[in-house]
């Protein structure tokens, strides 16, 4: 096999591997990486339609991509919606993710009674899950989770920035469980105690 072989099947497989990726951002940069090989690939053999496509598919994954790192972190694209613990569909959610939960957060069961739940909303699509309890002036976070589609991001976020929600609740300080597995926090302020994140809300 010659290296433009090489190249070629390369280029091709990580374009099936990108079909298989769950989560969106992942799923834009793999096939852009993909379509840029078997650009480099066409153009050597002269394969001018094969360039073409690859050029145009090009394209459209940098258009999707930056609008992806756009949106991350805009309030204007998710919307934070208080449940009670008992909510029918956030027993839904909760019932349907169930196994994935387990995985990333397996200390967690099912909200209290006195539980605070938040759904995360883009437009009509749920994205995460946040599920609290208040001690003293404490929120423990019982559950931070993120459907696997919109695992490159952080939509629980949205609950710590628009810290109001906690506030009114006589929240000062948030603490993470410590036994989440992949936690992002670090990257929002929070600070790393005794094995859990803490963040001291603004205002507080």
């Amino acid at each position: 096999m010659t290296w433009l072989d090489a190249l070629g099947w390369a280029g091709s497989a990580l374009l099936v591997f990108s079909l298989m990726q769950a989560r969106v951002l992942r799923f834009r940069v793999l096939n852009l990486i993909a379509c840029v090989i078997l650009i480099v690939f066409n153009l050597i053999l002269e394969i001018w339609p094969m360039v073409a496509m690859n050029v145009v598919l090009s394209a459209i994954n940098v258009w999707f991509i930056a609008r992806l790192l756009k949106e991350q972190h805009d309030e204007a694209t998710f919307e934070v919606l208080a449940v009670g613990p008992d909510d029918a569909y956030l027993g839904h959610v909760l019932r349907v993710h169930a196994e994935d939960i387990a995985r990333h957060q397996p200390d967690f069961s099912a909200p209290g009674a006195s539980s605070r739940a938040y759904v995360i909303q883009r437009a009509d699509e749920t994205v995460g899950v946040v599920v609290l309890h208040i001690d003293g002036t404490t929120a423990a976070v019982d559950l931070d989770y993120v459907t696997p589609r919109y695992r490159d991001f952080t939509p629980g976020e949205f609950v710590w920035r628009q810290s109001h929600l906690l506030r009114d609740l006589g929240v000062a300080k948030v603490r993470t469980s410590a036994a989440m597995v992949g936690a992002y926090y670090d990257r929002l302020g929070f600070t790393l105690v005794d094995g859990a994140f803490e963040l001291t809300l603004a205002g507080s």
